[in-house]
């Protein structure tokens, strides 16, 4: 194994949740009257801790409204939305891989509340894949590098023995900032020109490809 701990982003690198993300952001900002987000506006904030992504998505909004835009965000991605949110074809046969070494650590780190990353594993019943997770809303959003600092002080790994992997410049420049290794996918929401200035790696166009690097 190339690595003894790998983390992982969540939505859009493990889990294809981008459609899902941007129609409920859509339809918060029609019902608090903010008008529509553009379908890049979306995407480019995906990765970030809610809040982060309100501000930039909604410049100069003021407290009480930027609070009914996650509110209804949150009613809409957890009732109101049933748009499909499968893992990406071979996520879990390959974390089944990595698993089955016994020296081999896995982690989330990802801009999903505590409460929504946990309701995700006890629905997919994935928790168990992994050893380790962190969320914008218990530390800092990406692409401060606050969330893989405390996942290697909590696993006991140096960072040269980490990686992190992603779909967005956010992840990226989080492991950037530490001189982490980092790994783009191009299947997820930013383009690989824009990933490639993170300087990852190793770029993968499928998580199997993926897999198959990390064994190497």
């Amino acid at each position: 194994m190339r690595y003894r701990l790998m983390i992982f982003d969540w939505d859009g690198t493990l889990m294809d949740s981008v459609a899902r993300i941007v129609a409920c952001m859509q339809a918060a900002g029609r019902d608090i009257g903010w008008g529509e987000f553009g379908e890049d506006e979306v995407r480019d904030i995906i990765g970030l801790g809610l809040p982060e992504a309100i501000a930039r998505l909604c410049p100069g909004i003021d407290p009480e409204r930027a609070e009914a835009l996650r509110g209804r965000y949150a009613y809409h991605f957890v009732e109101g939305d049933v748009t499909p949110m499968p893992f990406y074809p071979g996520v879990a046969e390959g974390l089944d891989r990595l698993r089955a070494h016994d020296t081999t650590r896995l982690a989330v780190a990802t801009g999903k509340s505590r409460r929504g990353l946990d309701r995700v594993f006890h629905e997919r019943s994935c928790g168990h894949w992994f050893h380790a997770s962190r969320t914008a809303d218990e530390t800092r959003s990406k692409p401060h590098p606050q969330m893989l600092q405390e996942l290697l002080e909590e696993l006991g790994v140096a960072v040269e023995e980490a990686v992190m992997i992603g779909d967005t410049e956010y992840d990226l420049e989080m492991a950037r900032a530490l001189g982490m290794d980092r790994v783009a996918v191009t299947y997820g929401v930013h383009v690989p020109k824009r990933l490639a200035a993170s300087r990852p790696v190793f770029t993968a166009e499928a998580f199997p490809e993926l897999i198959d690097w990390l064994h190497a």
